[in-house]
Order: C-alpha cells, then sequence, then structure tokens
C-alpha cells in the first residue's frame, strides 16, 4: 500500500547550502533514486528554483524528478512553516509530514502524523555560545513540537541520548539515521591539478592544516589558533610536524567557513598573537574547491566542542585527509578509528594531536586507511531507506488501530 507523504522542502534548494539545508537535499534526492512507489508532496517557498534530479553517477544526464514528486509552492512570505504550511496540511490529505530540519507546525491537520529531524541541540548544552533567541527558540520547540512529534530522527547516537537525558523523550520514539557526504565533492585529484587549485589561495599541499565550518564559537577556533600557535617551525628551534615541511616554509591554518555570530575575536585573534600572515580565513568557498583544499591539508583539525554530525570529517576521510577531532558530542561516533581525538577544552590536547601527525611514524597512512573504510558505513542511499521504513511504520501503526 503506498502512502502521501509531505516533505518540508523549504531548507533543500537555498544558494550554498549548509549543514541542515545540505541534508534535506541531499535525502531528498535519496528518496527519489530509491521510492518510486510512494506519492511525495515536496512543499517549497516562492521564488524557489528547484534543481533537476542529478544521476550522473549512472552515466546519465540530469533527469526531471520522477512522477511520484509532486512540488508545492506556499506563498506565504512570513511566518512559513508556522501559518502557510499548517494551512496547507489541511488541504492536502497527507499521510505523514516529514520535516527534516527541526521546525514543524505547532498547528495542523488533526490526527496527521509527524516525524521530525533533530540535529543536535548544541544551544542545550552551550547557551553562551548561542543568541538569545536561538536559546529561548530551542526551549520552545523542546515544550511543544519534540515531544509531541510521531517520531524522530536522530543523525547519530550521540543525540538519541542527548534527547532521552536532557528532554526526556522516550527512547521508543527515536530512530537513528546517519547522514552522509556528497560524493561528488570527493573526487580524486590528479597533482596537477591540486597545486593549481592551491595556488590561487597562495597554497602548497602539505603546508596547511585546514579548518572547514562555520565561524562561531562553539567550532572552538581560539583554541585552535592557540595551539597552532605552537607548531610553528621558528628560529627557536620547534620540532616540525611533518619531515617534509621545510624550515624555510609557512605552515599555515587555513580557515574555511562563512562568518557565524560571535566570530569578531576569533578573526582579531591572529593578529593579537602575531601569526596573522599564517592564518587564513578563505570565508566560504565554492563547493568545486573543497576537495583541494582538504587533499592539499596535513590534516582537518576540527576540534569542535558540540556536534550533531560533523560533516567535514567524513569528507576528509573520503579525500584521504587526515582527521584530528574532539573526543566527545557525536565526533568519535562519525569519525570511528579514522582520527586522532583530542580534548576539545585543552589547547595542550589539540597540539598533541597536530604534532602526532607528523611525529609518530606511519600514523599519517594508517590514519588515511581507516578514514576510507569508516565511510563505508555512510550513504545517502542507506539513510532514504531507514527513513522511508520510519515514515511507512508510522503509516502502518496507524492503519493497524482500526
Amino acid at each position: 500500500m503506498s502512502i502521501i507523504i509531505g516533505f518540508d522542502g523549504s531548507r533543500a534548494f537555498g544558494k550554498d547550502r549548509t549543514g541542515t539545508e545540505n541534508y534535506s537535499f541531499q535525502l531528498l534526492k535519496a528518496l527519489a533514486e530509491v521510492d518510486k512507489k510512494n506519492k511525495y508532496i515536496v512543499y517549497i517557498r516562492p521564488n524557489t528554483a528547484v534543481p533537476l534530479l542529478d544521476s550522473r553517477l549512472r552515466g546519465n544526464d540530469d533527469l526531471e524528478w520522477p512522477e511520484n514528486f509532486t512540488f508545492k509552492v506556499i506563498n506565504w512570505p512570513r511566518l512559513w512553516t508556522q501559518v502557510g504550511l499548517a494551512k496547507q496540511t489541511f488541504h492536502d490529505k497527507l499521510d505523514v509530514l516529514f520535516i527534516p530540519a527541526h521546525t514543524s507546525p505547532l498547528i495542523h491537520q488533526p490526527g496527521l502524523k509527524t516525524v521530525v529531524t533533530v540535529h543536535d541541540l548544541g544551544a542545550e548544552y552551550l547557551p553562551k555560545m548561542h543568541q538569545i533567541k536561538q536559546r529561548l527558540y530551542l526551549k520552545w520547540i523542546t515544550n511543544y513540537q519534540l515531544k509531541n512529534a510521531t517520531k524522530l530522527i536522530v543523525v547519530s547516537k550521540a543525540t538519541k541520548d542527548d534527547l532521552v537525558k536532557r528532554i526526556g523523550i522516550d527512547q521508543n520514539r527515536i530512530h537513528i539515521v546517519y547522514e552522509s557526504y556528497n560524493t561528488d565533492l570527493t573526487r580524486s585529484i590528479g597533482s596537477d591539478t591540486l597545486e593549481s587549485s592551491l595556488k590561487q589561495y597562495d597554497l602548497k599541499p602539505q603546508e596547511y592544516y585546514l579548518f572547514v565550518g562555520s565561524i562561531q564559537p562553539r567550532k572552538n577556533l581560539e583554541r585552535l589558533i592557540k595551539a597552532f600557535v605552537s607548531v610553528i617551525p621558528s628560529k627557536e628551534g620547534i620540532q616540525l610536524l611533518d619531515p617534509r615541511i621545510r624550515e624555510d616554509d609557512h605552515l599555515k591554518l587555513v580557515i574555511v567557513g562563512s562568518k557565524g555570530w560571535l566570530s569578531d575575536e576569533i578573526y582579531a585573534l591572529p593578529k593579537k598573537l602575531g601569526i596573522e600572515d599564517r592564518v587564513k580565513f578563505l570565508g566560504r568557498v565554492d563547493d568545486a574547491q573543497l576537495p583541494a583544499l582538504y587533499s592539499g591539508a596535513i590534516a582537518l583539525t576540527f576540534p569542535s566542542l558540540f556536534e550533531g554530525f560533523g560533516l567535514p570529517i567524513l569528507e576528509a576521510q573520503a579525500l584521504g585527509c587526515p582527521v584530528i577531532t574532539s573526543n566527545l558530542s557525536s565526533m568519535p561516533e562519525v569519525a570511528g578509528k579514522g582520527a586522532i581525538l583530542v580534548d576539545p577544552y585543552s589547547e595542550k590536547d589539540i597540539l598533541r594531536g597536530m604534532r602526532e601527525i607528523g611525529e609518530i611514524r606511519g600514523i599519517r597512512e594508517k590514519l588515511i586507511k581507516l578514514g576510507r573504510e569508516n565511510i563505508k558505513r555512510f550513504s545517502w542511499e542507506k539513510a532514504a531507506r531507514e527513513t522511508l521504513q520510519i515514515l511507512k511504520e508510522v503509516r502502518t501503526r496507524i492503519d493497524s488501530r482500526y
């Protein structure tokens, strides 16, 4: 028996997708690949350009979305979810409404089952690192949405544990479905292409550490920058991290990502420490440039204080870039054995991880090998199939009551 699934696509087709936007798009695309039976009504905002379904991996040209997918524009300029989407649930005969990014309408068609994906509870754990409106918003969705959704999907066991322990959600209502990474962005790169791609940023392979993510306090960039001070080759004879780095080279820390809230002190720190020439803020870069930046790095340094998943970890592993990441939250779960784990609250331990890359014989090759094994656990096809199973089970349990 087929079902009618409403899909909140309001974040899926925006420009410069990050985080939840990327999750929404990749999951929707994967559902279109694996499910030709059930009907989907994808709700989008006005002036949204829906791209063709990309099927280049199968050797074909871009294809239109399958016939069981309908895109419906909700023309509501403000309070799109709480008014526009809410009203639409009274018009469409949905079996299930799927919300891929936290926010579901408080009011909807009576009896409509909802499945909501929760990506993290960062504002609950690190309240001082979020805006007041974010903290109030989290409390709001906790009280009214998380507890009222029929089922919750989380992208890591760490987030499931958070929901159970801190919010009091019944663990039987929570399902873990790992997200994945965009395989289009993790293609291998030849040495010539790599060098030419890095040249535009005044970088050379194996002469920089890399961070990828938004510039905000919870990413722990201040401690990372302070730890980096201790690994810069100097006339005082600080030990080089990697034997391939010459003393006359300019070791750098490259930070990729958009400016976030409370980031001014982060941007100002390198100058205060006298290393402004060694720390490069590239801002948000085009997705096509990310493979070269990962491939050329000594390591991805990702000592975040809190992550619901930590997508850069998988992107780095897929491109043969060693990973240094935090030993808490979801990061050990996502990285598996393919990373050096550090205490993100200790500059000394972050430094220890950065040094191990060059000082322990064979560690780099070992991490690359384990990283490539680790990413086999994740795929958008798997995520789509597991999500679809949850949506179908919700409907099946409805039918069984009658």
